[in-house]
């Protein structure tokens, strides 16, 4: 007998099901692949501004490391001259009459040494004692008789003399560091010398 046509009706429905499970699994075929290239895509978009920030880090990083080793490296005072509060110190290693002396710091961009303050005079006794030497300062009265200046034209007003100096013995305009203390003496002695400029500021980092 022939199939009744309840049967051929399941049998197309079954032939149905199974063209519509190969058509939906086409489309998740499908669809996975779009998902694919989608995500692909979005993780290129993610992918390339960490890529630049990452590499800013880096370049940040290597720029903190170069202004550390550069404030290492940094000196405020040039090679010789010794840093006290703010201010470089060259001792000489030549001796030289007070005038010379005063032409010598001005050709290395400073001055003969100008005591400001007792911890400065302290500074200055420190390393003179060390050298067991006279050193000329930046002090005279060559200009007025016992008007004593420095070389930048401010008057005295905080002094470190010797007992019974300055006593002007033979026409002493000059003043020199003696030990740890001051002295006048002739402008046309040979004495060792100090100078002084301002200490250049290091590189923040």
């Amino acid at each position: 007998m022939g199939d009744s046509k309840e049967e051929r009706e399941n049998h197309l429905c079954s032939l149905g099901r199974q063209d519509c499970h190969q058509s939906i699994m086409i489309l998740q075929l499908i669809s996975l692949v779009l998902f694919s290239a989608l995500f692909m895509a979005l993780l290129a978009k993610v992918a390339v501004p960490h890529a630049q920030t990452h590499r800013l880090e880096q370049i940040q990083q290597q720029l903190t490391q170069i202004n550390a080793s550069l404030a290492v490296l940094c000196r405020p005072c040039p090679w010789d001259w010794e840093l006290f509060q703010g201010s470089c110190y060259l001792f000489s290693h030549t001796q030289g009459t007070w005038g010379a002396s005063v032409t010598s710091c001005q050709k290395l961009g400073g001055h003969l040494v100008i005591i400001n303050s007792a911890e400065e005079q302290r500074f200055m006794e420190y390393w003179n004692v060390r050298k067991k030497q006279r050193s000329w300062i930046g002090l005279s009265d060559h200009r007025l008789e016992d008007f004593w200046q420095w070389v930048d034209g401010t008057p005295l007003q905080l002094s470190f003399w010797k007992k019974g100096e300055p006593n002007n013995d033979e026409d002493e305009d000059c003043v020199e560091l003696f030990t740890d203390e001051w002295n006048d003496n002739k402008c046309t002695a040979q004495n060792f010398w100090v100078c002084e400029q301002p200490s250049a500021p290091c590189p923040r980092h």
